[in-house]
C-alpha cells in the first residue's frame, strides 16, 4: 500500500478543519514533513502542537503566510525549496498577476486544491460563488497541462463539519445543516478526516491529475 514515506508536505491552511485533518493524515502516512501555513500565527502554533501531541514520526512545522498576498505566496514557495506535494485548503487564494500561477508551484510532485460543490448544484442567490468553483475545474485541468509532469487535482467537499461551518451559519447553524442533511444520502454532515482521504488518495497516487474528486455524501445525487 503507498504511503508518503520520506515525503514533504505543504498544507496552506492548514491550522484547521478540513486543513488540518490533511496535515494529520499525511503524519499518518509517514510523511517525514509537513508544514502547515496560516495567516494567524496563534492558530498556527496551537496546530502545529495538537499534531504533536499524536507523536507521530515526521517533522512538523508551522508557517504564518497571508495567503491574499501574491508577493508572501511567492516568497514563502521559494523559500520552501524542493517539496513533494502542496495541499491549499485556505479559503483565501493570492491576487492574479500576469505570467500565471505556475511558478511557486514548479517546486512540487503534486498541488491538490480544495473547492466545496456549489458549482455543479448552485444555490438561489449563490451564482459568484459558483461561477469560481466551476472556473476552479477548469484552472485544475488546464494547470495539469501547463505544469506537467506536476500534477494538480482538485476536491471538493460537500457538507464537512469544521469550524467553517459555525462561521458561515452562527446562530441559524443548526436549522441550516438539517435542512442540508436531509438531501444527503448519507443523512448527515462528514467528518474532516473523512475528506482528507481524498486528499491522501490523490497525493499518494501518481497516475492521476487533471482531475476532480467529489466528497458530498451523495448530495448531487438527489
Amino acid at each position: 500500500m503507498a504511503t508518503l514515506q520520506n515525503k514533504k508536505v505543504v498544507v496552506v491552511g492548514g491550522s484547521s478543519g478540513i486543513g488540518f485533518a490533511v496535515a494529520l493524515g499525511a503524519l499518518q502516512s509517514l510523511a517525514s514533513l509537513v508544514i502547515i501555513a496560516s495567516s494567524n500565527k496563534a492558530r498556527v502554533e496551537d496546530a502545529v502542537a495538537r499534531l504533536k501531541a499524536h507523536n507521530l514520526p515526521g517533522e512538523i512545522r508551522g508557517e504564518v503566510l497571508d495567503a491574499k498576498d501574491s508577493d508572501a505566496v511567492k516568497a514563502f514557495a521559494v523559500a520552501l525549496g524542493a517539496v513533494d506535494h502542496i495541499v491549499w485548503t485556505s479559503g483565501d487564494v493570492p491576487k492574479a498577476e500576469l505570467g500565471g500561477p505556475s511558478g511557486p508551484f514548479s517546486i512540487a510532485d503534486s498541488v491538490d486544491k480544495g473547492q466545496g460543490i456549489a458549482g455543479q448544484r448552485p444555490f438561489p442567490g449563490g451564482a459568484l460563488g459558483s461561477s469560481v468553483a466551476t472556473a476552479l475545474e477548469g484552472l485544475t485541468r488546464g494547470l495539469a497541462v501547463d505544469i506537467a509532469p506536476v500534477r494538480v487535482n482538485l476536491i471538493c467537499p460537500g457538507l464537512i463539519n469544521t469550524e467553517l461551518i459555525e462561521k458561515m451559519f452562527g446562530e441559524h447553524k443548526d436549522h441550516i445543516t438539517k435542512t442540508y442533511v436531509e438531501k444527503i444520502l448519507m443523512k448527515r454532515g462528514g467528518d474532516p478526516s473523512e475528506c482528507a482521504e481524498a486528499y491522501l488518495f490523490v497525493m499518494k497516487c501518481g497516475y492521476i491529475t487533471g482531475q476532480k474528486i467529489d466528497v458530498e455524501g451523495g448530495y448531487l445525487l438527489i
